[in-house]
């Protein structure tokens, strides 16, 4: 499969560029193949229950992190869809049906399914086990940035960190 990447002013642009080169990648590969081994439930009229697992996966690469995320984000994106082989995305409502009728035997098995994407690509496996793994927890309560990932206020008991605390975490 060739993969051709341009600049243009048709109405078909999608900001996914990359994302529909990794799509290739992947089909090339075979690398969701895994999917399809799956027995699932569910009716196929647009997108068989497969493909609706897959549309799932491709929202979480393009960044959603909720599937209340994809129609605000994927539903007008007809040249990524198509770098996948669909006409358009599924609503999220539609994907959220797929997950909801998956029993805990299927959930089981896609588990397994997902493992045998992640695996092969994994620097865990990789990794020296036999040092430390460092963790860090903050406990100070400082204040963060609003700009910063994830932050939100939270609650810490009325205890202050003293501006002079000689170690992080250290509470007064």
């Amino acid at each position: 499969m060739t993969v051709e990447i341009v600049v243009t002013d048709a109405p078909f642009n999608t900001q996914y560029a990359p994302l529909a080169v990794l799509a290739a990648h992947y089909q090339q590969q075979q690398t969701f193949q895994p999917l399809f081994n799956l027995s699932l439930p569910g009716k196929q009229r647009d997108f068989s229950p497969e493909d609706k697992l897959l549309q799932i996966m491709t929202s979480m690469l393009a960044g959603c992190a909720t599937l209340s995320e994809v129609n605000p984000r994927l539903k007008s994106e007809v040249a990524l869809a198509r770098s996948w082989g669909w006409l358009r995305f599924a609503d999220q409502s539609t994907l959220s049906r797929t997950l909801d009728q998956l029993t805990l035997k299927q959930i089981e098995a896609l588990r397994g399914s997902t493992t045998a994407i992640w695996w092969p690509q994994s620097q865990m496996r990789r990794h020296d086990w036999r040092g430390y793994l460092w963790l860090e927890y903050d406990l100070s309560g400082l204040p963060c940035s609003a700009a910063a990932e994830a932050s939100q206020k939270g609650y810490f008991s009325d205890k202050k960190t003293s501006p002079d605390a000689s170690s992080r975490g250290s509470v007064a």
